[in-house]
């Protein structure tokens, strides 16, 4: 094993954030002397990685939006890419954010750099052929599905299984009764959560959608009471500013996320990781999801599944309910969670779908494979030089 193996982590928004950091402490656990640096956000920080490149200022979706922020995006590129010869690493990991880590990969192998890539991007929804470029630039690809298995095998590329990190940590960690006092909530009136993703494009899109379905809501229920997680990616200000433009009393919670999803009768929230962790939670939702008109068009062209929220792929059924672009409207959303806060049958039928997902994903322990993946892999290295 190499004595001090340098180790460059890439992840490029607030989920690959949190799984580079837990990935990050079950190596130090194997490799204590290692030395971990790449892109990544607070929480790849507070785990020991030396960040060359902050993930909050590279969490753009949409192709309008991406195009928009080439510039920033384009230096992020080059500056990782130096480093392949400058402080040339042992072993790459490459965490989700695909177009950017698939550029990265290509880069990393043509300088003989070894490739871990973990998450794969959704050739099972679109653009298939991307199968036979992952085995051009990466060595092993770690997947979060086992469909995801044989796509990869029919065409030669090294894959390993390691299951769904959430598993491993979706789940509260107050009671109910304690969550209420810390929160400042009454357990005497229902909650409902607003959450509205941790990228600038989402909050651009959507911030000002959600706020006004609140505000129906608060006008039909005057006593629900609304409650919003702060993604790491934004600060509490301006959030505070926006809803107090808005007229609307909304209790923020930094951290406890999943403390504050057992509380939720009802969520509002952006498509992403956060519709898998709520559907762990059995927690009913209604889904949002709208980008810049081009992109939308050019996606509908592409992308061969039904559902945008990951709870209904997973499920392959409409679990919750989806309200994509021009349906997204502050009318239709606040009469969905209506809906589920009115009429227990249908509420009762979501978490019951929604305890399927969870079955579905199999067992925890996925940081813990997938260190084991990379620790092979740095072994293999050392025995081929």
């Amino acid at each position: 094993m190499i004595a001090e193996p340098r180790i460059m982590i890439v992840a490029g928004e607030a989920s690959g954030d949190k799984y580079g950091a837990w990935l990050t402490e079950e190596m130090r656990l194997r490799l204590p002397a290692a030395r971990f640096y790449g892109m990544g956000g607070k929480l790849m920080r507070e785990a020991g990685v030396g960040t060359l490149v902050d993930a909050d200022e590279m969490a753009v979706f949409g192709l309008v939006e991406i195009i928009a922020h080439a510039g920033t995006i384009w230096r992020a590129y080059h500056l990782l890419k130096k480093e392949f010869t400058a402080n040339r690493p042992d072993l790459l990991i490459l965490i989700d954010y695909q177009e950017f880590n698939q550029l990265l990969a290509a880069a990393a192998k043509r300088a003989g750099v070894t490739v871990l890539f973990y998450i794969s991007p959704q050739v099972w929804a679109w653009r298939p052929g991307r199968v036979k470029k992952m085995a051009r630039i990466v060595d092993r690809m770690a997947v979060l599905f086992p469909f995801e298995v044989p796509l990869y095998e029919r065409v030669g590329v090294p894959v390993t299984y390691v299951g769904h990190p959430l598993l491993d940590i979706v789940r509260p960690t107050l009671t109910r009764d304690e969550a209420f006092y810390r929160f400042g909530l009454d357990p005497s009136r229902r909650v409902v959560g607003l959450f509205p993703g941790s990228r600038r494009s989402e909050l651009k899109n959507l911030f000002a959608t959600i706020i006004d379905s609140a505000r129906l809501l608060r006008e039909r229920y005057p006593d629900i009471q609304l409650v919003l997680p702060l993604a790491p990616s934004f600060r509490r200000e301006e959030l505070e500013s926006l809803l107090k433009a808005a007229a609307l009393h909304v209790t923020i919670v930094e951290g406890l996320t999943y403390d504050v999803m057992q509380l939720c009768a009802a969520v509002i929230s952006v498509s992403g990781t956060v519709t898998l962790e709520l559907a762990l939670m059995a927690v009913p939702m209604v889904i949002i999801y709208r980008v810049s008109e081009l992109t939308y068009q050019i996606g509908r062209r592409l992308v061969r599944i039904e559902h945008a929220g990951i709870c209904n792929i997973v499920a392959g059924e409409r679990v919750v309910m989806e309200l994509i672009q021009g349906e997204a409207q502050p009318p239709a959303i606040a009469a969905e969670i209506s809906r589920i806060l009115d009429d227990s049958g249908y509420r009762t039928q979501i978490r019951a779908k929604l305890a399927g997902v969870r079955a579905k994903l199999g067992s925890g322990g996925c940081s813990a494979r997938l260190a084991e993946v990379a620790v092979t892999m740095l072994e293999r290295r050392e025995g081929e030089e």
